[in-house]
């Protein structure tokens, strides 16, 4: 196992974190997975107030493994609150599951609206809360998790009032490459989370992806495509199973620059999709919106993409099946809801024609809505 400073932290975290949404089936198989991870030599856990019994679990297994506490880092997530005193209740409530006297990350958990930013930043905002509690030693560093828009990222991080960014970047999802940059500038630790699932659903790739990224799997391509990049510290696995951990850490030592075959690799997944999409790529340039129906077209046409370009069909439907289903963890209306006026069009520096690729998208992806995994 390599291990990564974790930005301004200074903690050196192991290049692959364990994260604990998945193994909810049971405590005995969440402390056989722990117990597994530890073993290979993950030294970093990350939990949340939200993920189901996930807290109450990890607590119970550190307690049961009697694992000495600098053996390991701890971080969890609570949700933006515009209310201090009750983000003072949630962190002692998550000490207590989790039966720590001090967390070491505590990440604001799902930065995703404006709102959400101005709760934080006014000036009674929770924030204070946090800062509060690492004066009093039960937080050690503050940072956040966002599945928002570009632009609230960025502006989140220019507030400079933390250390450490969850972020969604991957191979197929290079929208946020200039919060990398930034989070780099800024000496933030950079945690990339769910790179397996969110990235691609790459545990089941399509037999076009297996044979476009041979002799790697698609999943050990995305993981090299990001451990390759020496700005990112960590990127979470979330096992449901001990055995689930074995297939990612065939890479946990292999952090150097991409390989000539890995480029090639890369350069044959981009031929690939400019061929077979030809015209009908988008390019994700973001020009389109705003939209006055609320649709999040760049994210529909990249799924498009992936389904169409890459077969990556049970992936595109999974995602697309989230909007109006999930609010601000997965914002936006479906391509149906386009009224085709066309206000997007001349925007467009590659003459899409928008409304027809809503619309093929939506009869591609639609289908029955799906449950979080922890509810």
């Amino acid at each position: 196992m390599q291990y990564r400073r974790f930005g301004k932290t200074n903690l050196q975290l192991s290049v692959f974190s364990l994260g604990t949404m998945r193994c909810l089936e049971s405590q005995s198989i969440f402390e056989e997975t722990l117990a597994q991870a530890i073993a290979l030599e993950i030294n970093h856990f990350e939990t949340a107030k939200g993920y189901g019994k996930s807290e109450d679990y990890l607590g119970t297994s550190l307690k049961n493994l009697s694992i000495p506490r600098e053996k390991y880092y701890i971080t969890t997530k609570l949700s933006p609150t515009a209310d201090p005193k009750q983000m003072t209740q949630w962190i002692d409530e998550s000490l207590s599951r989790l039966n720590l006297d001090y967390i070491d990350c505590l990440a604001l958990h799902g930065i995703n609206t404006w709102d959400h930013l101005s709760w934080i930043t006014s000036a009674n905002g929770c924030i204070n809360a946090l800062q509060q509690a690492k004066q009093a030693g039960k937080v050690n560093h503050i940072g956040f998790s966002t599945h928002g828009s570009l632009d609230l990222i960025l502006a989140t991080l220019e507030t400079d009032l933390f250390e450490f960014i969850n972020l969604h970047y991957y191979y197929f999802l290079q929208r946020n490459y200039r919060a990398i940059e930034l989070a780099s500038e800024k000496d933030l630790g950079i945690f990339i989370i769910s790179p397996a699932d969110k990235g691609g659903r790459l545990y089941t790739p399509p037999e076009t992806l297996l044979k476009l990224c041979d002799p790697l799997t698609p999943l050990e391509f995305n993981y090299r495509f990001l451990l390759s990049d020496r700005r990112i510290t960590t990127l979470s696995i979330g096992p449901a199973t001990p055995k689930e951990l074995l297939d990612p850490l065939q890479v946990a030592d292999n952090v150097s620059p991409l390989t000539n075959e890995e480029k090639t690799i890369l350069e044959s997944l981009e031929t690939h999709l400019e061929t077979v999409l030809g015209s009908e790529q988008c390019h994700q340039c973001y020009q389109c919106l705003p939209c006055p129906e609320a649709i999040n077209i760049p994210e529909i046409l990249r799924l498009r993409n992936l389904a169409v370009g890459y077969e990556m069909t049970d992936f595109a439907q999974y995602r697309y099946r989230m909007f109006e289903n999930a609010g601000h963890w997965f914002a936006g209306n479906k391509g149906s809801r386009c009224t085709k006026c066309g206000e997007c069009l001349p925007r467009c520096p590659e003459n899409l024609d928008i409304p027809t690729l809503l619309f093929d998208s939506h009869q591609r992806l639609n289908g029955a809505s799906r449950r979080r995994l922890w509810e």
